[in-house]
């Protein structure tokens, strides 16, 4: 899953916990945005990592 997908998902799970008073499914909803901000992170991190690596590369050229 996408990290968009899994903030929407998130999102909706939080509102309906929200609104249904399952405290359960609020916290679900909490943890999956979470972890697509994490991912978010990561993938942030990589490009960055790449970019890098790059520019060392083809500083030796």
């Amino acid at each position: 899953m996408s990290s968009v997908t899994d903030k929407l998902k998130g999102r909706i799970k939080e509102i309906t916990g929200k609104i249904t008073g399952n405290q359960r499914l609020e916290t679900e909803g909490r943890t999956d945005q979470a972890r697509a901000k994490v991912r978010e992170a990561v993938r942030d991190v990589r490009e960055r990592a790449r970019g890098v690596r790059d520019s060392l590369r083809s500083n030796r050229s």
